[in-house]
């Protein structure tokens, strides 16, 4: 998916959640150097983010996923980005993290997450990841996706949840655009729509559906197309 096209007059407000303060220093250099981002805040805890970030109201929160220890099953940060989302949906959260772990990569998702990537990305493509996540989009490689839906399916097919027999007919066909991965203007022209209209269909869908976030009610498309075409 393509990022928005940056825009120096209306700078992307960015904070960041990590408890080295090296990292944070280093993340705040990199972010500050472009003239559309700008760091309006930063954590070492989960304490201060949750106190800071709706005071500060970024666009975007990179977090940590695990606080306060760098092995074991600590994932505080996921914590703080369903909480974070639960009061502020409008925010994308990014997750940062030094470790491929699946688990951590599916209940991030479940949290709300618009995209999660590992510490030993480049700085060009973090702020690429940034810029996306600002705009709307997923920041979800197809790897990571495709685990997530096997998760979400299990060993079993489910049934059709009730949630999904609420949509409409045009929602159905709008969320199977979604799975395909098109952007809402995508959307607009092929179903002759207005952009705004889409965006309003799709917010819709995700109440509907049950949840927070445009990649999660992908994985659902991905999982009824599966079905369906068995």
């Amino acid at each position: 998916m393509t990022a928005p096209t940056p825009s120096p007059e209306t700078p992307i407000r960015v904070f960041l959640l990590d408890d080295h303060e090296v990292v944070r220093r280093g993340l705040r250099d990199l972010l500050e150097d472009e003239p559309d981002l700008t760091v309006v805040g930063e954590a070492g805890d989960a304490r201060q983010a949750l106190a800071r970030v709706p005071a500060l109201r970024p666009d975007v929160a990179v977090l940590d996923v695990r606080l306060g220890s760098d092995e074991g099953g600590d994932q505080e940060g996921i914590e703080v980005c369903r909480e974070l989302r639960a009061r502020m949906p409008e925010l994308a959260c990014l997750m940062l993290t030094s470790f491929d772990d699946d688990e951590a990569l599916f209940d991030a998702i479940m949290a709300g997450a618009a995209g999660y990537v590992l510490k030993q990305i480049k700085g060009s493509d973090l702020i690429k990841a940034i810029r996306t996540v600002a705009g709307g989009q997923s920041m979800l490689d197809p790897g990571a996706a495709t685990r997530v839906m096997a998760r979400l399916r299990g060993p079993q097919e489910p049934d059709t949840p009730q949630e999904l027999a609420r949509l409409s007919p045009r929602e159905r066909e709008i969320l199977e655009l979604i799975g395909e991965g098109l952007t809402n203007r995508q959307i607009a022209e092929r179903l002759y729509l207005a952009e705004k209209t889409v965006k309003n269909r799709i917010s819709s869908i995700l109440s509907k559906l049950g949840v927070g976030r445009r990649v999660q009610a992908a994985v659902i498309a991905e999982r009824i197309r599966e079905r369906e075409g068995a």
